[in-house]
């Protein structure tokens, strides 16, 4: 198979093929040209490479000329597409607390997304993050994951329920019209962050309960699948980097602290599996500033700040240090190659 590393269950792909057919066009030879073949999505348990996903997103996106090909998809999504982890979310006394579920299971689910809540007064920041891919643009993926989690809270909460406002970090496009009538109004591009802002009450209303008996067993199988499943030091690192390092605050002392392990163990356990962390933070960061730089266009001053860097002079040192070249140059080539490539794809 063309792609390995981090899974997902291949339920992500639910509605795919049907949607990819009403547009007129073969979704098996989309799906073979990222190495899926069709029987991998017959069992909706079965686990399929996460980045094999994004770039079939996006390759049938910009093949279809559909921008808001991420947005039909989750449309159809409906909260008992999680499997085991629908019942046990459903049983949750207030929407607040099936997050709260939903985060600690998410692995299971897809192992390269993750969120995090923030309390903001009357508002709640819902932040959701994926895990970069080098080379691998992530518009389709990203608005596919909030799409998804916009129409979880909608079971959770009510199905007439809308965010106070809706964040997108890539630029806007070309027209916005499906995405404010999939959200409501109040979506924003080129933001900080990916995610919903929600009103702190409307988390806060309780829920009536059901089985508690189907939940108890749904929670002790996933948490038997937590168990089995691990996770490696380097996947651990890298989520709290990208949780940690728009505040500045990401160093080895801090991400040693979130895993409850003194620095020389992260060290040593880094070093298990060939890296250090000065690499992986510049890993990470090289990353997610060519995501930043193709897909947005925020300030480089911003970019900066989102990448934890001290202010504008540092990052150019660094940006210029790992790529031979300024941002600035960097974004102009990048722009050419990317037109090229939309004109070869049509």
């Amino acid at each position: 198979m063309k792609h390995l590393g981090r899974l997902m269950r291949s339920a992500s792909l639910s509605g795919y093929v049907e949607l990819v057919q009403s547009l007129g066009r073969d979704p098996h030879a989309f799906m073979r040209t990222v190495g899926l073949k069709a029987q991998l999505l017959e069992h909706p348990e079965t686990l399929i490479p996460g980045d094999a996903v994004r770039e079939l997103l996006e390759i049938t996106a910009r093949a279809t000329r559909t921008e808001d090909f991420a947005l039909r998809l989750a449309a159809q999504r409906k909260l008992s597409a999680l499997g085991p982890i629908s019942v046990v979310l459903k049983e949750e006394p207030t929407p607040r607390d099936a997050l709260d579920t939903l985060g600690r299971y998410l692995k299971l689910v897809n192992a390269s997304l993750s969120f995090r809540l923030e309390d903001t007064g009357d508002m709640v920041i819902i932040q959701e993050d994926l895990l970069p891919s080098p080379g691998l643009p992530m518009r389709q993926s990203m608005e596919l994951a909030v799409g998804i989690m916009f129409r979880i809270l909608g079971e959770l909460i009510d199905p007439q329920w809308r965010p106070q406002q809706v964040c997108f970090t890539h630029r806007p496009p070309a027209d916005m019209a499906a995405h404010r009538a999939f959200f409501g109004r109040n979506v924003k591009f080129n933001q900080d962050f990916n995610g919903l802002v929600c009103l702190a009450a409307d988390l806060r209303k309780p829920r009536e309960s059901g089985d508690q008996g189907a939940a108890r067993f749904a929670r002790e199988y996933l948490e038997a699948a937590l168990k089995d499943r691990g996770e490696s030091t380097r996947e651990a690192c890298r989520e709290l980097i990208l949780a940690l390092m728009p505040g500045g605050g990401c160093t080895a002392q801090e991400v040693a602290r979130h895993l409850r392990v003194d620095r020389r163990t992260l060290h040593r356990r880094l070093e298990a599996e060939g890296l250090t962390f000065s690499r992986l933070l510049d890993d990470v960061r090289s990353d997610l500033v060519k995501r930043h730089l193709r897909d947005s266009d925020l300030p480089l001053s911003e970019v900066a700040e989102l990448l934890g860097f001290s202010g504008p002079s540092s990052f150019s040192h660094w940006f210029r240090h790992h790529f031979g070249c300024s941002a600035s140059q960097w974004s102009k080539q990048t722009a050419g190659a990317v037109a090229q490539g939309a004109v070869r794809a049509f």
